[in-house]
């Protein structure tokens, strides 16, 4: 084989690697999208006193944080809501 040819096959095999990789990467972001629009979450809360970080499902973090109710996602605003808010103990 020439050196073309396995060069071609590494970078085909590198990339295909990385795709599959992707995957539950992929279905977890589908999960959430579908959870946070059954959850009717938005990033701005119209209630000041029910905010994101205010509720005892929210896992803070930089400059977005969590929800336990969404798992992997760290893109939840600290000043959303959601229909699952539950004040914190």
């Amino acid at each position: 084989m020439s050196d073309s040819i396995n060069q071609t096959r590494r970078t085909f095999m590198k990339i295909g690697g990385m795709a599959v990789a992707m995957i539950p990467v992929a279905a977890f972001a589908a999960k959430n999208d579908a959870m946070r629009t059954a959850m009717k979450y938005v990033d701005k809360s119209a209630d000041p006193a029910k905010l994101c970080s205010a509720c005892m499902h929210f896992v803070p973090g930089k400059p977005l944080g969590g929800c336990k109710l969404f798992p992997g996602d760290t893109e939840v605003n600290p000043n959303g809501t959601c229909t699952a808010w539950a004040k914190k103990a």
